[in-house]
């Protein structure tokens, strides 16, 4: 019977899990505080982890806070090695979600177009 889920798939939701924590608890870095990482996408050989995040504010620039997370990369890197039992820690590479901010347009373009059809 074949899994569920691939190893690289198992190894992305617990290198979000951790990921998470630590920018949580651990990072002093005030301009990480309102950040969510939405989800991690490892490449199948796990040398590469593309770590997607968003902030609780969605008109917040994002610019800042990928700079701060490329600081902390280091830092989160080295705890996340300790963390997993792994032999290779993937490289951690940032990108900005944008989705959030998408669905809420969506969502307002939606509304928008119901209201002009109840008032005809």
């Amino acid at each position: 019977m074949p899994r569920e889920f691939s190893r690289h798939q198992r190894l992305g939701a617990q290198i979000q899990r951790t990921l998470s924590e630590l920018l949580r608890y651990e990072v002093k870095d005030p301009s990480l505080a309102d950040v969510t990482l939405t989800s991690v996408d490892l490449t199948r050989d796990l040398s590469v982890a593309k770590v997607f995040f968003s902030l609780l504010d969605p008109s917040g620039d994002p610019k800042p806070v990928l700079q701060g997370l490329n600081r902390a990369s280091g830092f989160l890197r080295g705890n996340l090695g300790k963390a997993l039992k792994v032999r290779h820690v993937p490289e951690l590479r940032f990108l900005h979600d944008d989705s959030i901010e998408h669905g809420a347009e969506i969502s307002r373009l939606i509304n928008d177009a119901t209201r002009a059809d109840d008032s005809r």
